[in-house]
């Protein structure tokens, strides 16, 4: 990303070209830029956006420097600066040496295409600075910024001869391809999907669609498989840049096969079925985390620091530190920081009747808090030894109308099913679904042939 932004900034710098750099008329229609960014192109942008394209098609430096930026020659530097936790754009141009005249009016053309504070903590700015022509001296003259706030976005804004700036968008198209995984699991599921090339984000997806109906802890069994069919995203050179939507995820527990679909609804949303049309989605998940063991039950039990026989009243899941724990069902926190014992603690209600905790974590999701919302299956926090703790685990509790039950045997209701003219559709989706899993081969199979 920081060679593409580079190139983008020196489409964008208004100083003469560097050796092998060609000075050119670019011959562009603004109907012809508007195609390609999906936006109306006024005629003074033409000049700066065709040699911005052209270094982002070609993915490279480019060869062309829009010649009604090109000035005098200024001694130059190109500057790649990381946005700081908590950091604003402003703060992230002063320290990289620009005047805040320059930085807020560069800001300022930015916004009227992109937030800045949409920005996340790490994101990488590139900054085109240069000495100053002026007599008065001063700091250095900022020329140029480029971002990219996403894989298929980038934002530019460069200095004109008047001292404005200008600044646009370029959106880049994305292929998409369906890829498809299969794998045995030896010791846990997070372990056999990594193994077979499964993305990240993929596997914590899949993990959480089957996380409705499977007890890692005591379900999963060596020898036991999955297979997924998911979507990618691909860049014009056919690399993989983003992860699309699980389709198909099935996984055979005990020579019993559990398979999902992805379907969507009228209403735009997407949810997952079994082959009948019934919701594969609970209010709650068996288990918030992967790979993990109970070590301790609820009940009666001698408490291993105290000494002495108390209730139990949750199940401790024994898991290494750094494990992601997840949020059992959607919900608001109630409560998000330091309870005596609990150590770092987390509580979230899912209904007037439901609520589930988390304890002894190591640390909380970035930017979790009370009163934010979370879905079934997004990272709450991570297993650690907080508070009255022998070990890494995770003390986990579900509470029903303000007192805590069994997690492993309280009794949740099952999801929707589909009926009538969605049933149907659903069944036709099924047959398209089925044969794009097919039509996309294993390893293993192209192996084979």
């Amino acid at each position: 990303m920081a060679a593409t932004l580079l190139a983008l900034a020196v489409c964008l710098i208004a100083v003469a070209p560097p050796p092998g750099i060609e000075i050119a008329t670019i011959d562009v229609a603004p109907t012809e830029l508007a195609e390609k960014t999906g936006r109306a192109v006024s005629e003074d942008l033409v000049p700066l956006l065709a040699g911005a394209i052209a270094a982002v098609e070609d993915n490279e430096a480019p060869t062309v420097v829009p010649p009604f930026l090109v000035q005098p020659r200024l001694e130059q530097t190109v500057v790649t600066v990381p946005l700081r936790k908590g950091g604003t754009l402003i703060e992230t141009l002063l320290s990289a040496g620009a005047d805040r005249e320059d930085a807020e009016a560069a800001v300022a053309s930015l916004r009227e295409i992109y937030d800045p504070r949409k920005l996340r903590a790490g994101q990488e700015i590139v900054l085109t600075l240069a000495e100053r022509r002026d007599a008065g001296g001063g700091g250095p003259q900022l020329l140029a910024v480029a971002l990219q706030p996403s894989v298929e976005q980038q934002v530019l804004t460069g200095r004109r001869p008047d001292g404005s700036f200008a600044t646009y968008e370029v959106q880049k198209s994305l292929s998409i391809g369906d890829e498809r995984a299969h794998g045995v699991i030896d010791a846990s599921l997070y372990e056999a999907a990594e193994a077979a090339g499964l993305p990240p984000t993929i596997i914590m997806e899949l993990i959480r669609l089957l996380s409705w109906d499977v007890d890692f802890q005591r379900d999963v069994q060596p020898g036991d498989d999955f297979e997924v069919l998911y979507e990618r995203h691909f860049d014009d050179s056919g690399e993989p840049v983003k992860d699309g939507a699980i389709h198909y995820a099935a996984m055979t527990i005990g020579g019993k096969r559990l398979a999902y679909y992805r379907f969507a609804l009228p209403d735009g949303t997407a949810d997952y079925y079994d082959r009948n049309g019934l919701s594969v989605r609970k209010p709650l998940l068996r288990t918030p985390l992967d790979g993990a063991r109970i070590t301790s039950g609820f009940g009666n039990r001698r408490h291993p620091i105290l000494g002495y026989t108390k209730m139990h009243r949750g199940v401790d899941f024994g898991a290494p530190s750094g494990t992601p724990v997840m949020a059992a069902g959607d919900g608001v926190v109630e409560e998000a920081g330091w309870n005596g014992s609990y150590g770092r603690y987390v509580r979230v209600r899912h209904t007037d009747e439901y609520k589930t905790a988390y304890g002894h974590l190591s640390r909380f999701a970035a930017k979790l808090r009370a009163g934010s919302r979370v879905r079934q299956g997004d990272v709450i926090g991570y297993v650690g030894s907080s508070g009255r703790s022998t070990g890494p685990h995770l003390h986990y509790e579900v509470q029903w109308d303000g007192k805590q039950v069994n997690p492993i045997a309280v009794k949740l209701p099952t999801g929707s099913k589909l009926a009538g003219a969605e049933l149907a559709r659903f069944k036709a989706h099924l047959a398209a679904l089925t044969q794009r899993l097919y039509a996309v081969r294993l390893d293993s199979e192209v192996a084979g042939l």
